[in-house]
Formats: structure tokens, C-alpha cells, sequence
């Protein structure tokens, strides 16, 4: 006789429901947690994506840039020295060079040692310029800041000179201008009627001839003056130059003009006493220049 197992379901009271249906509850997620879920999916997901466009774009840009250089060494200039060449502003010939210049030196520094070359040009009265035409370089100037090589090439000009010329060509042309007794100085028919006396233009010669000297000496001998007259003393002395020969030249050219009270016995002796004087100041800057 065989035996029958018989299974026996245990009986579940109302407790135990109660506790397997709320562990069933606990188990099964909400609508609103599983909402959250999925925005939380769906902002990992859209980062994830936004990292990747941007991982992108930045490999582009990379790849589209090449190869990346290295950062430039800064190159410090090796000049130490400069040799600066002087040519003359109007001709462009060489006048001299000056060589060892230091990367330090300035321009007064370079005027001085091309005083020391050529000794007739004092510092003051030294003009440089970069190019023909332009302006003056200051004296302050730093000789590196206008280098662009080992070589620099300047242009001289005199400024003494020109201040001379201007002092001495003035009282020559205004002599010429009250010598042809223009109408707008001297009464036209008193000029027409009233002849010249011969002293007239001796004195205009003499007077030429004077001035011609200033000028050919500042020309060619250069030895007037140790420094480069400045601004004030430049008008001065134009003031009294031309002043000087406008108020000699009006009276000597009038119309009325009386000659000397003496006559020609004064004019020979004063006349001779002008033409040592003259002959002893070409014989000195002759002995100069040679």
C-alpha cells in the first residue's frame, strides 16, 4: 500500500496578505519616480551627446591648425658696434666714417667724434638727417632705435652755414634793391633827373665786394664762430645787419646825395684803406685753407 504525500498550502492569514501586498507595493516603482528616471536618462544622454559635438569640434579645429609650432626664441641683437657713414646732404658724397660706434651712443656722441674727423665742424653746427630732406635727428636720440643694421648712413648738413648766409646774403641784396632806386622807395622823376655821382657806385661796389667776402668765407673757410648761433642771437644779428644796410644804402643812393665834403681826396684814401683790409682777409683765409 503505497503512501500518498499529500502537500498542504499553509494558510495565509489577513497579516500576512497585508505584509505581501505592501512588499509587492515597495517593489513597483511610482509613476513619478519613474519619470525621474528617465529625465535623469535623458540629461545624462544629452550631456553625453553635447560632449561628444564638442570632443568633435575641438579634434576638428586641431587637426584643420596642423602641426603646432613651437613658441619663437626672443633673439637679442649681437650688434655691439655700428659703423656710421656721413655722406654731405647736397652733393652725397662720403665725408668720413665713423666707426666703434656702441649700441649706447646717441647722436651728440656721434657729433662729437665727427668733430674730432673734421675739425672745421663743431658739434652745434652739425645737422643729420635719416634721408635727404627730412628733418633734423635730436641730439638725444639713441643710435640703436634708428639702426636697422650694423652700417647707418646719415646726412650732414651745416646749420652754421645757413645761419651765416642768411646774416650776410641779406645786406647784399637789399644794397642791390636800394641801388636801382625802385619807385616804391625813391620819387620816379627826382630819380630820372638827378644823375649819379661816381662815389655811388664805387660804394656799391665796395659794398658787394665786402659782403661777397662773408659769403665766400662761410662757404669755403667755415672758421666763423666755435658754436652754431641759436635762435635769438640769429634774429639779432639779421636785425642789424639788414637794418644796418637798408639805413646806409637809403641815403647813399638818394637822388639828393651830396658827395663827400673833401671830395675826391677822401674817397681815394678811404677807398685804398678798404682794399688792404680786403687783401689782408684773402691772404689769411687763403693761408687756412691750404
Amino acid at each position: 500500500m503505497q503512501r500518498e504525500h499529500i502537500w498542504k498550502c499553509p494558510v495565509l492569514t489577513g497579516k500576512s496578505l497585508l505584509l505581501v501586498f505592501t512588499m509587492f507595493k515597495r517593489s513597483k516603482p511610482s509613476v513619478t519616480d519613474r519619470k525621474r528616471e528617465l529625465f535623469a536618462q535623458g540629461t545624462t544622454q544629452t550631456i553625453l551627446k553635447n560632449d561628444k559635438k564638442n570632443f568633435h569640434s575641438l579634434s576638428q579645429l586641431v587637426l584643420s591648425a596642423g602641426v603646432l609650432k613651437p613658441t619663437p626664441l626672443v633673439k637679442h641683437s649681437k650688434i655691439t658696434h655700428f659703423e656710421i657713414e656721413i655722406l654731405d646732404a647736397q652733393t652725397r658724397k662720403q665725408i668720413c666714417i665713423v666707426d666703434k660706434v656702441s649700441s649706447t651712443s646717441t647722436l651728440r656722441d656721434i657729433k662729437t667724434k665727427f668733430h674730432r674727423a673734421c675739425p672745421q665742424w663743431y658739434p652745434s653746427r652739425v645737422g643729420l638727417q635719416l634721408e635727404r630732406g627730412g628733418p633734423f635727428l635730436k641730439d638725444y636720440v639713441n643710435i640703436q632705435s634708428i639702426a636697422a643694421s650694423s652700417i647707418v648712413t646719415l646726412y650732414f648738413t651745416d646749420l652754421g652755414q645757413q645761419v651765416f648766409m642768411a646774416e650776410y646774403t641779406g645786406p647784399l641784396l637789399i644794397y642791390l634793391i636800394f641801388y636801382m632806386r625802385f619807385t616804391y622807395i625813391y620819387d620816379a622823376k627826382e630819380s630820372s633827373r638827378r644823375s649819379r655821382h661816381p662815389v655811388v657806385h664805387l660804394a656799391c661796389f665796395c659794398h658787394c665786394l665786402h659782403y661777397a667776402r662773408y659769403v665766400l668765407e662761410t662757404l669755403f673757410v667755415h672758421k666763423l664762430s666755435g658754436e652754431h648761433t641759436p635762435l635769438k642771437n640769429l634774429i639779432k644779428g639779421c636785425a642789424f645787419y639788414w637794418g644796418f644796410t637798408s639805413w646806409i644804402a637809403y641815403y647813399i643812393n638818394h637822388p639828393w646825395y651830396t658827395p663827400p665834403t673833401f671830395g675826391n681826396r677822401q674817397v681815394t684814401v678811404s677807398l685804398l684803406n678798404f682794399l688792404v683790409c680786403i687783401k689782408i682777409s684773402f691772404e689769411y683765409y687763403l693761408f687756412n685753407l691750404c
